[in-house]
Parts: C-alpha cells; sequence; structure tokens
C-alpha cells in the first residue's frame, strides 16, 4: 500500500494518513541540557522549527548552541495527526523531520541560528538530503511570527548569493508558518547522544552563511 505512492512527491489532504488522538509520549527531560521537553517555555524565550534532512544530525547542531534552552525532534508541515515514524517514512503524511529549537533572544540571535541551519546541509536538494531521499528530507523553516519569517527570507536570499558564487543552483527550502508540532518516538529525541556512533548524514556545501541580515524597511 504504501509503495503506491512516491517518495519525492508531496501527498495531498486527501491522500494523507488519518493519525490517531494519542500523543507520542516521550521524555520530560532533555538528556543533555536537562531542561523541559515540553512547554510551557520560561518567559521571553522563542521558537523555531527547522527541517534539514534526518533529524538526528540537525539536533545536534543546535543542542550545542549557547542561547538554546532546548531541543526536540519530531514531524510538522503535514497532515496527518500524531503520526509514527514508521507513516512519516512511507510518504504519506507529507510531514517533514524537524527540529524545534527553543532559545533565548537575551542570549543569542535568530541569525545566529539560521547560521548554522544554511551552513549544515545543502538547501539545494529538494526532496533529499544527500542519500536519504524522500518528502520527510526536504529543507525547510517554520516560522512563529512575522519577523522571523522575514529574517528567514533575507537570510536565504543572502545565502543564495554565495550559493550561486560558488556553482551551486537555486535553494529550494520552504519557507512558511508553522503548523501542528508532533513529537517523535523518545528513541528519537537527543538520540546522538544516545548513541554516539549513531547515523548523520548532515554535510554542508561550504559556503559561509552572513550573519546580521539588514531587513528592507519601507
Amino acid at each position: 500500500m504504501f509503495g503506491l505512492f512516491k517518495k519525492t512527491t508531496l501527498v495531498t489532504a486527501e491522500e494523507a494518513l488519518p493519525g490517531r488522538i494519542e500523543e507520542m509520549p516521550v521524555a520530560n527531560r532533555h538528556t543533555v541540557t536537562g531542561n523541559a521537553m515540553r512547554g510551557p517555555w520560561p518567559e521571553g524565550h522563542e521558537v523555531i522549527m527547522f527541517g534539514m534532512g534526518c533529524f538526528w544530525g540537525a539536533e545536534r547542531k543546535f543542542w550545542q548552541l549557547d542561547g538554546v534552552y532546548s531541543t526536540s525532534v519530531g514531524y510538522s508541515a503535514g497532515f496527518t495527526k500524531n503520526p509514527t515514524y514508521q507513516e512519516v517514512c512511507s510518504g504519506r503524511t507529507a510531514h517533514n523531520e524537524v527540529v524545534l529549537v527553543v532559545y533565548s533572544p537575551e542570549l543569542t540571535t535568530l541569525d545566529a541560528l539560521l547560521k548554522v541551519f544554511w551552513e549544515s546541509h545543502d538547501p539545494t536538494q529538494g526532496m533529499r538530503q544527500g542519500n536519504d531521499v524522500g518528502t520527510q528530507y526536504r529543507s525547510g523553516i517554520y516560522t512563529y511570527s512575522d519577523e522571523q519569517r522575514a529574517r528567514a527570507e533575507a537570510s536565504r536570499d543572502s545565502f543564495q548569493s554565495g550559493l550561486s558564487a560558488a556553482g551551486y543552483s537555486a535553494i529550494t527550502t520552504e519557507i512558511c508558518p508553522a503548523t501542528a508540532y508532533y513529537y517523535a518516538e523518545d528513541y528519537h529525541q537527543q538520540y546522538l547522544a544516545k548513541n554516539p556512533n549513531g547515523y548523520c548524514g548532515l554535510g554542508g556545501t561550504g559556503v559561509v552563511c552572513q550573519s546580521g541580515i539588514e531587513l528592507d524597511r519601507e
């Protein structure tokens, strides 16, 4: 049944699996930081989601940063409610593998997070990242405010200039408002802290992202 759907073509809402009401149970505390894995978050903290291929290595990139309070991995930008990993990998949910990043704007900046995002994967590959092929591996930034989206789009345009100069094609990253976030299974959370020799398919382009992008103001 799952094989009827092309792994690189997003399904529609009508084609997507229905999912379930029950939420995925996950640990209450982050394996590395010891901070909460679920909200509500401390006052003044902000949230953003990134999709950049397999979420194991992506999550590690962000939990290592100063100013990041918590991270978790899950599924978003699709239709199926509370999907399982197997369902997401089937291509019948439209979800992306994402990292939810909770950060303090007083201790870090969105530009710093975007710099890690752009430099840690190849955002020109469409529905894949390296050898990982499927709609769940697409590049994406999922924002929670107009300001976040504007800065993400400005950083994309700036990074495209560097990529083009280096011979890369157009960025395929989707930048859109965040939709429902569903936690992945507990064994996926902080996977590379629990399995230091585990698989990490992340690989950047070598192009540097210029931080501190100026936005046009009318």
